[in-house]
């Protein structure tokens, strides 16, 4: 069983498959940053100084000045600012993803045909086996 296990985790897929993920869950990161840090703050400038983190509804019907506040209170809340967020930052790494595909699918070699099977007869053009030395359909001799 230990050997079976060595050979699966040394295989070129599953090590490939190892790479992607540390280095998607790093990218996620990257993106998380850059909408939180860089993005969001100049849109919410633009929609009249508005933190999109503190944008939520309390469900116990108190007034809160920030996120915070209600959870240092205590009291259940609806974080639709923070939904937001996540919302774009998905988006921008789907996209990301989308673009890095596409290049890589670019650059692939596109597989050779493969080979034929069957050709025409010169006699009468119905397709045979590439193999055949006599057409079955007009019996003529190749």
């Amino acid at each position: 069983m230990l050997k079976e296990f060595k050979e699966f985790a040394m295989k070129g897929n599953v090590l490939d498959m190892a790479v992607g993920i540390v280095i998607g869950a790093a990218f996620g990161k990257i993106v998380t940053s850059f909408v939180s840090d860089i993005l969001m703050p100049p849109i919410g400038k633009l929609l009249g100084g508005m933190d999109f983190a503190n944008l939520f509804l309390a469900l116990d019907g108190g007034s809160y000045a920030t996120l915070d506040a209600a959870k240092e209170a205590g009291a259940a809340t609806i974080n639709y600012g923070v939904f937001i967020g996540t919302v774009i930052d998905f988006v921008i790494v789907a996209f990301a993803i989308f673009l890095m595909v596409r290049q890589v699918n670019r650059m692939k070699k596109a597989p050779a045909p493969a080979a034929p099977t069957e050709k025409p007869c010169p006699f009468c053009a119905c397709q045979i086996p590439v193999q055949a030395t006599r057409c079955p359909h007009c019996t003529s001799q190749l």
